[in-house]
């Protein structure tokens, strides 16, 4: 049994998401039927919280000062670099 639902976008998103979906070939309301079924079953990300607290490599740093370019390269340890390995 299908349930009605209205949502509200603005009108750059919804022409963009008409013109999406007819180059689909399918009804807006089925594009955003697939969009949703597609997010909900995609496995939940998980993150690994502790690489937060190993963030330096044992010289001594200022973390005030470093600590932006130290949680980028947390993070990019994280998911991989651009050659897809971890």
């Amino acid at each position: 049994m299908m349930v009605r639902t209205q949502i509200s976008l603005d009108s750059e998103r919804h022409a963009q998401a008409r013109a999406r979906a007819a180059e689909l070939g399918v009804s807006l309301a089925e594009y955003v039927r697939r969009l949703v079924d597609r997010d909900i079953a995609r496995p939940p990300r998980t993150v690994d919280r502790s690489i937060v607290f190993d963030l330096g490599d044992g010289a001594p740093t200022d973390i005030a000062r470093d600590k932006d370019r130290m949680i980028a390269k947390a993070v990019a340890a994280s998911v991989g670099d651009a050659s897809g390995t971890r």
